[in-house]
């Protein structure tokens, strides 16, 4: 299954990510998003990088999940911004999963060209106070993304016959 990870690029980019190869995608404090890195990645699962936090904001890159969901070692760490002194080793609350690099987009796939296109109407990052930073993607929301990257059009909706 598809994802859909946001970023806010001067926190942590996909040039960094591409530098980095992989990452733990550490630091999501949000029960559902979290939710989703426990329950539902999975190893191999591809992955739209956005950059959210940015003008303008868009999916700028592809990733996969490399390694399943594991506990937020920044939730335990009285130093780091993402601190939660309510977690502890034996319930550590927050998860996450490592990504690794795919590719860089040739061009940054703007949020009006993602709102404007046809068929990923019902696509979770363009609803209305959606602001989740892990968000399930469908094969065929992100193989429109994936067409739009590439410069092609995207695929006609399927429309089946009345009976």
């Amino acid at each position: 299954m598809p994802w859909l990870l946001k970023t806010e690029p001067d926190c942590y980019s996909i040039d960094d990510l591409a530098r980095d190869k992989r990452t733990r995608w550490n630091g999501v404090r949000n029960y559902q998003a979290r939710n989703f890195m426990r329950d539902g990645m999975k190893v191999g699962d591809p992955v739209l990088i956005y950059h959210s936090s940015a003008d303008p904001p868009g999916v700028v890159g592809v990733a996969s999940v490399s390694a399943a969901a594991e506990a937020d070692v920044t939730a335990l760490d009285p130093n780091d911004d993402h601190f939660d002194p309510k977690a502890t080793k034996a319930n550590p609350i927050w998860m996450s999963v490592e990504v690794q690099f795919v590719e860089r987009l040739p061009a940054l796939i703007e949020i009006g060209l993602l709102r404007a296109t046809k068929g990923i109407e019902a696509m979770a990052l363009l609803q209305r106070g959606q602001r989740l930073s892990v968000q399930p993607v469908t094969e065929r929301e992100f193989e429109i993304v994936m067409r739009l990257a590439r410069g092609t059009k995207p695929p006609k909706p399927r429309v089946g016959r009345a009976k």
